[in-house]
């Protein structure tokens, strides 16, 4: 599903509320003791990954693949609210996946309707809270296409809810282009990633990169919101659909399994 999701991205019908769809996320915000936020950025791509990638979403007739299977037939809304305390606990058994990343927790959910989402995540502000980047740039991992970098560009200004529905876009599609061996041996490993925000014109130079590979690839997959090549070193750029914050068709991050502008040789 997440294949053709990648080359055939859904619709909606704005005269048809069942159409708009969304996987709600709860990024854990607490006082005091604040999380980096790059670590909080790595645990929601990793818990949107994760859900994705659910052995249950394989059972044709459970709960998990009605669910995303109604959500990839529609636009892949996600929609990032804050938490903190009880109201963090409350909604932890609620179906998803839950990531620590060095004590920075989000979980993602089942995906339903914008208008039935359970009220203990609906009630929870997506406004408020923010986190400010790093002061001093990180450093870029090695290589690894089971722990993928996902660049943003952080040029773009985006909120950390923001940011965090993004890399949730990038996670996801970046397993679509994944072998199913190396989709199953991530999803083992608890989907980890890297979250680098970067200037905008190290991103520029990324997207240009990824922009000749994609050109030079037959098989590679273009759509009006993603860019892609697949084989030994995946790479997926993602462009918002301009709901909120940013010009629609702005390239958001990229997932990508090398850090350099060009794949290892």
């Amino acid at each position: 599903m997440l294949v053709h999701l990648a080359g055939h991205p859904g619709t909606e019908d704005p005269q048809d509320p069942s159409s708009v769809q969304a996987m709600p996320m709860v990024l854990h915000l607490p006082k005091v003791d604040a999380p980096l936020r790059h670590d909080l950025l790595a645990a929601a791509a990793s818990a949107c990954a994760r859900v994705c990638l659910d052995p249950r979403a394989g059972e044709e007739d459970s709960e998990w693949a009605q669910a995303l299977k109604g959500w990839y037939g529609a636009k892949i809304r996600k929609l990032a609210r804050r938490a903190r305390a009880t109201k963090w606990d409350a909604v932890l058994g609620l179906p998803g996946h839950e990531v620590d990343v060095h004590g920075a927790m989000a979980k993602a959910f089942l995906p339903g309707r914008v208008d039935g989402v359970d009220p203990r995540i609906n009630k929870l502000q997506i406004q408020g809270s923010d986190l400010p980047p790093e002061p001093e740039p990180l450093p870029t991992p090695e290589p690894d296409p089971l722990h993928p970098i996902i660049f943003v560009d952080a040029g773009l200004g985006m909120t950390v809810g923001k940011a965090a529905a993004q890399v949730g876009h990038g996670s996801m599609l970046y397993a679509a282009f994944l072998s199913p061996e190396q989709a199953v041996a991530w999803f083992s490993l608890g989907c980890p990633v890297h979250v680098r925000e970067i200037p905008a014109e190290e991103f520029a130079a990324k997207r240009t990169a990824l922009a000749e590979r994609h050109a030079a690839d037959a098989a590679a997959a273009s759509s009006r919101w993603v860019t892609a090549v697949g084989g030994q070193w995946p790479a997926v750029e993602v462009r918002d659909a301009g709901h909120t914050e940013i010009a629609a068709g702005s390239a958001t991050v990229i997932a990508t399994s090398y850090g350099g502008q060009h794949p290892p040789r």
